[in-house]
């Protein structure tokens, strides 16, 4: 058997340089190939110079530092707390104030209150997003509390607390828009959510939640108020509808009956015409009849009034014969 060491020379050089290749490769294909998320847009530079705004899929770039990417996140809506951080987060989340250094805040009434707030923004434009502002998160934050220490400070603490906090809310997003699309920060404030409101601690506070019980009792007394007037008045307005159809069918009654007895006379009135004689009689039987038809017996006396005669009743008598 021979021994030959400079094939195995030639051999280790061969590898040697199939190594330096394929490392070669693979630095090219990890600085020339990246991937793109659906929710994400990637800037590229080239010699740190806004290069192309690519999209979603595999995309290419010049290799070893050339062009650079920064891949950014236009689908996902952001939020930024002020006043309370979120400590842990989940079903049972866990918020911690930081109240001390932008919650606390003075109303145009001069009152001192604590206001919690988010802001929900997204990315619009990733360009902008990327070279316009260097500090961004600082921008967001310092335009935020500017924006909310003006409303504030341009409302009583008693329109903050209640009705004017939509308004705070409508109006603070679209300065925020206003001021964020002036520096060209590339972001579309989506909501301006107010949190917790509330007056500083101590006798303050006391104060204020003696008011909110309060105004708590009055609106219940107001709803309870309503409730029964809901059910008294449609009870009375069915009453007062009844007595009035009452009403109504007794002068019709009477007034039927009036016309009729009108009628009845007419028609006496004219057989009186007729026969007066026979219709005086008639008229005399039927006044006799209607005067004694509840009588149960009955007493005979003369025209001179000396002699009276008890007439017994006669069916009367008989049934009592009959027993």
């Amino acid at each position: 058997m021979s021994f030959n060491p400079s094939g195995i020379g030639k051999l280790t050089t061969a590898k040697i340089g199939l190594i330096i290749m394929v490392i070669i490769l693979l630095i090219f294909l990890g600085t020339s190939v990246f991937i793109v998320d659906q929710a994400e847009e990637a800037v590229i530079t080239r010699f740190g110079k806004y290069y192309a705004t690519r999209g979603p899929g595999l995309q290419f770039k010049l290799p070893f530092g050339i062009d650079h990417n920064y891949t950014i996140n236009v689908r996902a809506v952001q939020t930024a707390q002020f006043g309370f951080v979120t400590v842990k987060s989940g079903l049972s989340s866990t918020y911690a104030t930081n109240k001390t250094k932008e919650a606390t805040m003075l109303t145009g009434d001069l009152n001192i209150v604590e206001i919690e707030w988010i802001i929900q923004y997204r990315i619009v434009d990733s360009r902008a997003w990327v070279f316009n502002v260097m500090e961004r998160e600082k921008t967001i934050s310092d335009v935020s509390r500017s924006v909310i220490n003006m409303l504030v400070g341009d409302r009583t603490i008693m329109d903050i607390m209640s009705p004017e906090r939509s308004a705070i809310e409508i109006a603070g997003t679209e300065l925020m828009n206003e001021t964020f699309k002036s520096y060209g920060l590339g972001i579309n404030v989506i909501a301006v959510k107010l949190q917790n409101i509330d007056p500083p601690a101590g006798r303050v506070q006391e104060a204020f939640d003696d008011v909110n019980k309060a105004i708590q009792d009055m609106n219940r007394l107001m709803n309870e108020g309503m409730q029964v007037y809901n059910e008294e008045i449609p009870k009375a307005r069915g009453e007062a509808e009844r007595t009035v159809l009452v009403a109504r069918g007794y002068a019709a009654e009477r007034v039927n009956r009036a016309l009729g007895d009108v009628a009845r006379f007419n028609s006496v009135y004219e057989e009186y015409r007729r026969s007066p004689d026979v219709t005086r009689q008639r008229l005399y039987y039927e006044m006799i009849e209607e005067v004694f038809k509840d009588s149960t017996g009955m007493t005979l006396i003369d025209r001179n009034l000396n002699n009276f005669l008890p007439m017994m009743n006669v069916a009367g008598a008989a049934a009592q014969g009959g027993r």
